[in-house]
């Protein structure tokens, strides 16, 4: 039932992760699955158009940013590119949550128009970001996607971010340098796939090989994007560095931005133990509306990371429906609205106050 404020009434206490850590809220657990009925299924109607026209987009920025004379048409060329190119890129997290079976010739579409171009087929997110969702790996040095940020020290917050700006050229490398010399080189090969090959933030993660079907997938994604870095690392002697140079700071753009994004998708407030579902969910973050920016920079639903939690198999399109009907029946002092943060600069002022009391 909704619940409302009286005047003279305060406000209850946010729910926290450490309320939750041995015990689930079983009553939002049973509204998430019996509120959410009739969603859930992927809209062709909706993925498609949404990617193409974000790609499409993105690569228009990008030959704009490179033929302009105007420094400022320069700018404003990449800054729509960047951004486009960065929701394009988002469908990566859909992918390894969709369906084998929903929206056929998606994820060959995808990787063909986005991922090998930007050099992150999907193979570097399928089968690694499952562990994320795990109910006894999530958190532990055992998640490739989780670092307690929030109880480490000061500096690693800029660290954090500032790397990311490195990454389309370690790509490059990866793909144009280490991966054929990996096919000469076999413990070389090896090594590039355990620590380069997921799109993880944990350092001690180290990948398995892959098995059947999927290890066909990703031969030829990485064979794909291979020859497209070499194409590239060879542009500078055809076309000179420039271009290259412009589509790789476009690129570093929305590598930042979404390293942003990770930073203010969970509170990394767990020290390495198992958490049961909702200390999960209240470790992870929405950014509900009525604020507008963090569909820019939390794009295809992931301003509704906490819920993707409860739900991971959700649609993207049906995150916000799910929200409103969550956030109306559990209403205001919930253990659901525990998850809701107002915006970015508040989550990063949080962390930062948190790695503070912390010695550098």
């Amino acid at each position: 039932m909704h619940q409302t404020l009286s005047p003279d009434r305060p406000a209850a206490p946010r729910a926290t992760r450490a309320q939750f850590v041995g015990e689930d809220d079983k009553a939002m657990l049973r509204a998430a699955r019996d509120l959410t009925k009739g969603l859930g299924e992927a809209k062709a109607s909706v993925y498609w158009p949404d990617m193409l026209i974000s790609a499409l987009l993105g690569y228009a920025g990008i030959a704009v940013a490179i033929a302009a004379a105007s420094v400022a048409v320069k700018l404003a060329a990449g800054l729509v590119a960047a951004l486009a190119l960065y929701r394009a890129l988002m469908f990566i997290h859909e992918l390894t949550h969709i369906h084998r079976d929903a929206l056929p010739g998606f994820r060959t579409a995808w990787n063909l128009m986005v991922g090998i171009p930007m050099l992150t087929p999907s193979f570097m997110y399928e089968g690694v970001h499952v562990i994320h969702h795990k109910r006894t790996q999530y958190g532990t040095v055992e998640d490739p996607e989780y670092l307690p940020l929030a109880l480490m020290k000061p500096w690693s917050l800029p660290l954090f971010v500032a790397v990311a700006m490195l990454l389309p050229v370690a790509l490059i490398l990866r793909f144009g340098v280490l991966y054929p010399l990996g096919l000469l080189v076999p413990p070389l090969r090896t090594f590039v796939w355990e620590r380069f090959s997921s799109l993880s933030i944990n350092p001690e993660f180290r990948r398995r090989a892959p098995e059947g079907e999927f290890a066909g997938r990703v031969r030829w994604q990485e064979a794909g994007a291979s020859l497209w870095a070499i194409a590239l690392i060879a542009s500078v002697f055809v076309f000179g560095w420039e271009p290259l140079a412009t589509a790789l700071a476009i690129l570093s753009l929305a590598a930042v931005l979404n390293q942003l994004r990770t930073l203010v998708a969970h509170l990394w407030e767990n020290e390495g133990e198992a958490m049961t579902v909702t200390a999960q969910f209240l470790d992870s973050v929405n950014v509900p509306p009525p604020g507008l920016v963090a569909e820019i920079w939390a794009p295809v639903g992931l301003r509704y990371h906490a819920l993707h939690h409860l739900m991971p198999s959700m649609p993207y399109h049906d995150l916000p429906e799910a929200h409103r009907r969550l956030a109306r029946e559990l209403g205001v002092g919930s253990t659901y609205e525990g998850a809701n943060h107002p915006g970015m600069l508040v989550l990063v002022a949080r962390i930062a106050k948190s790695t503070m009391g912390r010695r550098a």
